[in-house]
């Protein structure tokens, strides 16, 4: 039986810890996005959360530490957004195809994020958190349902990471061009590079995709 004590909401100085938490990683992951990295001081970090500097070691013990969870809690609300708007779609290949081009959307619909997820160091497909583990079930489940032909998952993911993240950077230094268009191509070409055919990745790729809303509220 779950205690009462454990059914009972964070208390006001909990909910106060978490709210200068998440402050700390918003002001991290906003200076990251227009950056590339935090070679900033810790005050100027705690100066842009509006934390007092001397609080900021009662959460993080460097400037590294706060980046990680910065570029993680990025990483997970990009998951989780994912998960939440193709939960319904059956097939694994689409699954794939549709997060790819979703994120790639990101560029022009939520350019915070994008930044995060194209300078993260390999993180977005590469990470042991985050979409990386989605995106590597959603391969093994289109192979294993006759979708995908690869004859290696890491190859497989290193791939898309690159195409995905080759194509958002090219949507950023061509702010005229379509993100849609050079996104809705990239996934086209990486669908036939495992081994789909060409009319059906063709209609992979022009499905309709569900309501673009934000990932979070802090990103």
């Amino acid at each position: 039986m779950i205690s009462a004590m454990s059914q009972q909401p964070p208390s006001r100085g909990q909910r106060r810890k978490l709210r200068t938490r998440m402050a700390l990683i918003g002001a991290a992951q906003e200076i990251f996005a227009e950056r590339g990295d935090l070679e900033v001081s810790i005050q100027q970090i705690t100066e842009a959360a509006d934390v007092g500097f001397g609080t900021f070691y009662n959460y993080f013990s460097s400037k590294a530490e706060l980046l990680d969870a910065a570029i993680g809690e990025a990483l997970e609300a990009h998951a989780a957004w994912l998960e939440n708007l193709l939960s319904d779609v059956d097939d694994p290949a689409e699954v794939f195809a549709s997060s790819m081009r979703l994120t790639g959307r990101l560029v022009r619909t939520r350019p915070r994020i994008a930044r995060v997820l194209m300078s993260g160091r390999g993180a977005l497909l590469a990470a042991p958190y985050g979409h990386a583990p989605h995106a590597r079930r959603d391969i093994e489940a289109a192979i294993a349902a006759g979708r995908f032909v690869t004859e290696d998952i890491e190859v497989a993911l290193a791939c898309t990471a690159g195409c995905l993240i080759a194509s958002m950077q090219l949507c950023t230094v061509a702010p005229e061009a379509s993100a849609e268009d050079i996104t809705d191509q990239t996934v086209l070409n990486v669908l036939r590079m495992f081994g789909m055919e060409d009319t059906e990745a063709r209609r992979i790729v022009t499905l309709p995709l569900p309501a673009d809303e934000p990932p979070s509220a802090a990103i």
